[in-house]
């Protein structure tokens, strides 16, 4: 029998953590068995899982492209590093296991990386579904879709990367891979460090991915997302003093900041605690500084009550959306959306 590492190297590997999708894992294989570009492997990793990932894999591993790992509980960060070290590819693609690609994605990605030798990562657009209000696309229109991006443009967010990119391997292992401290923004901070080790971000402007949004809580998962993107600034401006994307990460975190005290004081209004939440809101007045806003603080002065079921409201009216950019103004401190 050919042992697994004396087969031809496959062109791309596609890393598949599944932590409590076992039940959805199904679909994101079934995507993976129906691309249209077949010179790939696939390393699913099970981390310390609570649901039965490895029945719900085993019929796929007849399929000899497709591996299966297990590990002990870690975090996808750890699990996803170890996935990738036993890989083989020169490029790395993400799937999570509950999310799904188009068939055109890999031939997309590959053709596009191997077209640009200084792209470090090639991106793409995808359908956000699941329990979300509506369904959106991860890229939006107000987003820059120039076929190159820089790192400047992804600390500013004005360039928004998927969570299903593919990269270079050799990049990846330069900067020691995910961090495993980072319990949130993970990706983030792995394209903000692909970047400051060199090259750019090339984009194909094409729907090739599902994002699948799972019920869970918004407000947390967006506060933590926010306090885990102030720790990328952090580590730019403590790793490139004085540059222009020092400069840039520094005014982007200063927004970031103000929004975080914005979040926590809708999420605080939600809770029960509305004289404290509306008053930091009155004093972020500036930042909420469209006439829907204005309306809402006339209507919370006279009735506060209606404070809590309104920004609940609107909490739900944005579920899923905590993963895309901000809206257009956030990044300088400004929350526009109602």
């Amino acid at each position: 029998m050919t042992r697994y590492r004396d087969q031809p190297l496959p062109q791309i590997s596609v890393i598949v953590p599944a932590y409590g999708v076992a039940h959805l894992l199904g679909e994101a294989l079934d995507s993976l068995l129906a691309q249209d570009f077949s010179d790939w492997e696939a390393i699913v990793i099970d981390d310390g899982a609570p649901d039965d990932v490895a029945g719900a894999v085993h019929p796929y591993l007849a399929d000899g492209r497709i591996r299966f790992l297990t590990t002990p509980n870690r975090g996808v960060s750890a699990a996803r590093n170890h996935a990738i070290a036993e890989s083989r590819a020169p490029l790395i693609a993400l799937l999570d296991g509950d999310d799904l690609y188009r068939p055109e994605y890999l031939t997309a990605m590959v053709a596009a990386m191997n077209a640009d030798p200084g792209a470090t990562i090639a991106a793409c657009n995808a359908r956000v579904f699941g329990a979300v209000a509506k369904e959106e696309l991860v890229v939006g229109d107000d987003q820059n879709r120039s076929a190159t991006a820089s790192l400047a443009d992804v600390l500013d967010r004005r360039f928004m990367i998927y969570i299903g990119a593919t990269f270079r391997r050799a990049a990846f292992e330069r900067i020691g891979g995910f961090d495993t401290l980072m319990t949130n923004s993970e990706d983030f901070d792995l394209w903000v460090r692909l970047l400051m080790d060199g090259g750019h971000v090339r984009y194909v402007d094409s729907v090739l991915a599902d994002y699948r949004v799972r019920p869970r809580s918004a407000s947390v998962s967006l506060l933590r997302n926010i306090r885990g993107n102030i720790r990328v600034y952090d580590k730019v401006i403590a790793a490139m003093p004085g540059s222009h994307d020092a400069a840039v990460a520094e005014a982007v975190r200063r927004g970031q900041l103000e929004r975080l005290d914005v979040e926590e004081a809708f999420a605080a209004v939600i809770a029960g605690d509305v004289r404290i939440g509306l008053a930091t809101l009155r004093a972020r007045r500036q930042y909420l500084n469209n006439p829907l806003w204005s309306a809402a603080f006339l209507l919370w002065n006279v009735c506060p009550w209606l404070a809590p079921p309104m920004l609940a409201w609107r909490q739900h009216r944005h579920q899923g959306s905590s993963r895309r950019r901000p809206a257009r103004g956030a990044a300088q401190g400004q929350v526009q959306r109602v």
